[in-house]
């Protein structure tokens, strides 16, 4: 397979972007092949390049989203790098930009003047509430939209909120977005024209909150908070072995005739009138999560997992990163590559969704601006020319 059979070759995509919505939207576009330029800040680049330096002095977050770009550094405060930026928008099929509220307009990147200027221009606004509304203007980050989405209310323990260990909203959002770019590009392959594009975190995270928001369907109790537990369904979470914990997960009778019999060992528990019925169970799991451990404390957790396995009842280990590094899983279906970053080889996972008509691209991570020269000369700008608008700070 070679670069050409990739879905996006000859796409090409300019970002201005920063933190993780519009980076994870557009790696995944360079996972397809497209061509991705970043426009970063001269000398410190992606404020993101400077959360934490956990990998070989890199990022965390800048490595996982960014794999496979160019960086081009414009200080778009002044009108020479401004003017790159136009040249790049005439020779690109995509915009995107996730800048503080009312920033790319201010830039003269607005929809009305790019539509007039580029109709075949797809452009892709990321925010944080949207391009209308009371809440546009307002600052939004992954926690804020967490909570504003009202997935708080419905994550940690009865006692406490606790936020997603992963940015879920940003997530969401680049999600969105990546989807909505790949309609698009469809859409203009029948109609001729470009399109504008309007994600915001908070719907995309609300439309993930979907179970909850109709599980509280006019005015009803909203699904409690419950740890790692499920909060309808039981057993559905962690379960301590003698020497681990197991996560396990019932979801209909048949398992739990089943469970009962073959893992508990205790067949009569099935008719019990408190748990014979999936809301019963519910109803009364502090009394069938007393008898599920005073059970499963006799057995080590690959015991358990072993029992649960033969009976066909949904299990999992848990796990720390370490241990999905590790993970066998991962490792038997091949899915670790190695990607060039300016320290070095990293390792990094293929994209979600093997494909047996293209591979991946799995390029460098690049270093502030490295593609600098390369794309102004590409632009037609000689060497005095990039030496100015070096001097000037624009580049």
């Amino acid at each position: 397979m070679t670069q050409a059979t990739r879905p996006l070759t000859g796409i090409t995509v300019i970002s201005l972007e920063h933190a993780i919505a519009a980076p994870f939207c557009t790696r995944q576009l360079a996972d397809l092949g497209a061509r991705v330029i970043k426009i970063e800040r001269p000398g410190s680049g992606d404020f993101a390049r400077d959360y934490d330096q956990r990998v070989e002095g890199m990022a965390s977050h800048f490595v996982w989203v960014n794999r496979s770009k160019e960086s081009l550094t414009l200080d778009l405060k002044q009108a020479a790098a401004r003017a790159v930026l136009q040249q790049l928008l005439e020779t690109a099929d995509v915009l995107v930009q996730n800048l503080a509220p009312g920033a790319a307009a201010r830039l003269g990147l607005g929809v009305e003047e790019l539509g007039k200027a580029l109709p075949k221009l797809i452009v892709c606004d990321i925010s944080g509430y949207g391009d209308d509304g009371p809440y546009r203007d307002k600052k939004a980050y992954d926690l804020l939209i967490q909570s504003e989405a009202g997935f708080l209310s419905v994550t940690g323990t009865p006692d406490e909120v606790c936020k997603s260990g992963s940015p879920i909203a940003d997530i969401a959002a680049g999600m969105y977005a990546y989807s909505s770019i790949l309609a698009a590009l469809l859409q203009r392959g029948q109609t001729g024209r470009g399109s504008h594009i309007d994600v915001s975190m908070l719907e995309s995270l609300a439309e993930w909150m979907g179970f909850p928001m109709y599980y509280a369907y006019a005015g009803a109790t909203p699904p409690p908070r419950s740890a790692a537990s499920h909060a309808t369904i039981y057993p559905y979470g962690p379960f301590a072995a003698s020497d681990g914990t197991v996560m396990l997960g019932l979801q209909n009778e048949r398992e739990w005739l089943v469970f009962c019999e073959r893992v508990l060992g205790q067949p009569e528990l099935a008719a019990d009138p408190r748990f014979d019925s999936s809301a019963r169970r519910n109803e009364h799991r502090d009394a069938l999560q007393a008898i599920i451990l005073a059970a499963f404390a006799g057995m080590t957790a690959g015991e358990l997992t072993c029992k649960l396995d033969e009976a066909q009842i949904a299990n999992a280990r848990m796990n720390d990163m370490a241990g999905l590094w590790a993970h066998p899983q991962l490792q038997a279906r091949g899915r670790w590559r190695a990607v060039a970053s300016p320290v070095g080889d990293i390792p990094a996972l293929l994209p979600p969704g093997r494909n047996n008509s293209f591979d991946y691209r799995m390029d460098a991570i690049p270093a502030v601006g490295q593609h600098t020269q390369a794309i102004l000369r590409e632009l037609g700008h000689d060497e005095a020319g990039i030496a100015a608008l070096h001097r000037a700070g624009a580049i």
